[in-house]
């Protein structure tokens, strides 16, 4: 074994020596190793002394420091950092950050924590439990031992409602279809606060706007029957009179040029359009965009998902910075409000410029300027005008294809209208504002001693969001037209070798609907499992097709002498997120493609194909390097590597995150993957698709830094490879070794995370 090697391995084994971590502490005191509950009750099954157990602990104070195989690693760093007279640097992040404080047995409160306990399982029925402790003293660490008897869980028996004959009695004696209070179910506490709050949304939905959950009253009474209690349901004295009222909706009153310093005229001059009355004095907005957005209506029943509804839909407008409302008591007309929507606009038109600094799936770095200019209110209705033109260049600095730069520069157009337009009834009944959005957009791309390509495109659809977690985009028309100038002997004599790349050069028209379905939780903080589904369809020339009918020679059809595509193409992207405490996290992702081409085309166009490889793929192999099927590229020539392509691709990948300062996160990665062709190429052996596809499946993995900056996120990623799609496995990994890591090692650098 190499020096170097023994000394790293001799630095580890000091360190797992001197984690037990009793060192740090003082003397006359004990380190606290934690608390066990044991309940001795036979009635009860194992999988509820568990849960009781297991939420019982979670109360308990304080937390005893982490242990891993009995070594406590926190105290290690905690006591290697020595004294901190700073606030921050290096010892103090060491101290702090990848060290704990010890938990002294002297912090824990016998008493306080047996209190807790003992509450605990009284909200849980077992109203004649007991609850006793005592401690252990193991050398200079002390633990504690919770002793908890049971004995019977009380049930419900009866639940007893309000007897007279109100409008609040007899709405909540309605909201009793989905009661959580089940009779012969364990009594819970918990349950009787979610009851309260169940029947207090239910009520806000019945316009008992001034109701608070906090007027309800459980009384308990576990005198009834041997272990069982009578539940009566009572509203408190002290309840105002205008919470047990309904009310209605009278004026709705909006302001859509409100400052927040403004104050409101007495008598200000409105305009009445249906039923709302509108302050704009400057004649900013069509009052069509409030009868839009507003769900109330004047005679409504107030309801808080209406009342919910109405601010989402304002909000998203995006065209709005502040939005308030504010219900008031209608002068002189006893159970009406007058609902206020007061409206601070951001500013109508502005200009953007933004320069990145950006990498892309090729392996290229590069830089790009885009301008953009943006109206907010183009028609005075919320529409948003967006022209953009932009420029850039992209290079390889390493690699095959150094040299072979990428200009680019273009423009893009786009009109985004807050509501659906169609010949046919369209509403959405989301707090999500639906769009229908028109694009337009033109790239010139010229590729450095190869060809320039220059690409149309134009679309028309609808995006809309049934909520925050699930958004579909339907574009009913998507219309591409590429073409290509300038191609150089160079890419010539490549086609000779390689006819595919033709594809990449001749004339495209793509046209037709595609759609797209959006679901994720990601946004939920906190949450222990979270997921992000994307789904899209793409078709192109599917009726056209039809209607001209088969082609009686072997051309294809054109559409004003440029053939079309015909093919259908589907894709999914799954991820799925693991919280494991912490800055923890394992991030999985799994993406499965298909296109199929048919009838005026023999395969998808080049722009829709499927690639594998690369700084947001499998990271240990060059961008679109892998594939398809066994076939290998980088065999065919010494220039310029072409991009492989395929029909179909299998994807998936594993990461797992943490936090190691501050800023800097790490990751230890896998990447499995590969493309396929539906038939055979005999340029190409080993391409196609067949049952073997698990052993042409490339395996590489890794580790990478994140530098999260906030305004953005620097990924650096190091990989190998350990499988290849001929199904040979690396042999002799040693990352200690210089040769073998220039050899084999792939560095990524790129922008945010992979996935």
């Amino acid at each position: 074994m190499k020096p170097y090697k023994i000394l790293w391995l001799s630095v580890l084994v000091m360190a797992i020596v001197s984690c037990s971590g009793l060192n740090s502490v003082p003397e006359g005191d004990l380190l606290y190793t934690g608390a066990k509950i044991k309940i001795k009750d036979k009635q009860i099954s194992k999988k509820e002394k568990k849960t009781i157990i297991s939420e019982a602990e979670s109360l308990l104070i304080p937390k005893p420091n982490q242990s891993i195989l009995g070594l406590r690693p926190s105290l290690f760093f905690y006591q290697l950092a020595g004294e901190v007279k700073k606030d921050k640097g290096f010892k103090h992040w060491l101290k702090y950050k990848l060290g704990k404080e010890p938990v002294l047995f002297s912090k824990v409160d016998l008493d306080y924590n047996t209190d807790l306990i003992q509450n605990f399982v009284e909200n849980n029925g077992y109203f004649n439990a007991t609850t006793e402790a005592d401690s252990s003293r193991n050398g200079r660490k002390a633990s504690v031992n919770y002793r908890v008897k049971l004995k019977s869980q009380y049930l419900i028996e009866s639940i007893t409602l309000p007897q007279d004959t109100t409008v609040l009695t007899q709405e909540i004696k309605k909201t009793m279809d989905k009661t959580i209070l089940e009779i012969g179910k364990p009594y819970r506490l918990e349950n009787i606060k979610l009851e309260r709050k169940r029947i207090d949304q239910r009520l806000k939905e019945e316009g008992f706007f001034y109701f608070d959950e906090n007027y309800i009253l459980f009384q308990i009474d576990s005198t009834v029957t041997r272990n069982k209690v009578a539940l009566i349901l009572k509203i408190k004295n002290e309840t105002p009179a205008d919470a047990k009222k309904q009310f209605r909706i009278n004026e709705i009153n909006v302001y859509p040029n409100f400052k927040i310093n403004d104050t409101l005229q007495s008598n200000p001059e409105g305009l009445v359009y249906k039923d709302f009355k509108i302050y704009d004095s400057e004649n900013l907005f069509k009052p069509t965009i409030f009868d839009r957005t507003l769900y109330f209506k004047k005679g409504d029943l107030y309801n808080r998902t209406n009342h919910n509804l109405s601010l989402n839909r304002l909000i998203t407008l995006g065209t709005f910075k502040f939005v308030k409302n504010q219900f008031t008591p209608a002068v002189g007309m006893d159970g009406y409000l007058n609902a206020n929507y007061y409206l601070t606009p951001l500013t109508k038109k502005s200009i953007r410029t933004e320069a990145l600094v950006k990498t892309n799936s090729a392996n290229f770095y590069g830089s790009e300027l885009k301008v953009n200019w943006s109206n907010r209110n183009t028609f005075k209705a919320a529409e948003l005008l967006t022209i953009s033109a932009f420029g850039g260049i992209e290079a390889q600095y390493s690699g095959q294809n150094n040299g072979f730069n990428v200009y680019l520069y273009g423009a893009e157009t786009s009109l985004i209208w807050p509501r659906f337009i169609s010949p046919f009834k369209m509403r959405s009944s989301s707090g999500f504002v639906p769009r229908t959005k028109v694009n337009v957009y033109y790239e010139n791309q010229i590729r450095e001693k190869l060809y320039t390509l220059y690409t149309y495109k134009s679309s028309f659809g609808y995006l809309w969001k049934e909520n925050e977690r699930k958004e579909h985009e339907l574009k009913v028309l998507e219309v591409t037209y590429a073409n290509s100038t300038k191609v150089s002997d160079l890419y010539l004599s490549q086609i000779q070798e390689n006819p595919s790349l033709a594809n990449v050069i001749q004339k495209q028209l793509i046209f037709g609907p595609t759609y797209s379905y959006t679901y994720t939780n990601t946004m939920i903080k906190d949450k222990k499992h979270t997921i992000y589904f994307k789904g899209g369809v793409d078709f192109s020339g599917n009726i056209t097709g039809l209607l001209m009918g088969t082609s009686s020679s072997d051309e294809p059809k054109t559409i004003l002498n440029v053939p079309f595509s015909e093919f259908v193409k589907a894709e999914t992207d799954f991820r799925y997120y693991l919280n494991l405490g912490g800055e923890l996290q394992l991030a999985n992702r799994a993406i499965l493609g298909y296109g199929y081409a048919y009838g005026n085309s023999t395969e998808l166009p080049y722009i829709k194909q499927f690639f594998v490889g690369g700084t947001n793929s499998v990271r240990a192999f060059r961008a679109r390097s892998i594939g398809p099927g066994s076939f290998d590229g980088n065999t065919l020539n010494d220039g310029f590597l072409p991009d492989q392509s395929g029909d179909l691709k299998i994807e998936f990948n594993s990461e797992l995150r943490g936090k190691l300062y501050k800023f800097i996160k790490g990751a230890v990665f896998v990447d499995v993957g590969n493309i396929w062709l539906l038939n055979e190429d005999p340029l190409k052996p080993g391409s196609k698709f067949t049952s073997n596809f698990i052993e042409q499946m490339a395996v590489g993995t890794g580790v990478g830094l994140r530098f999260d900056f906030s305004f953005l996120i620097l990924r650096t990623d190091f990989a190998f490879p350990l499988k290849y799609t001929t199904g040979r496995f690396l042999e002799g990994v040693d990352v200690f070794n210089a040769g073998w890591l220039n050899d084999n090692f792939v560095f990524n650098l790129a922008f945010g995370y992979p996935f």
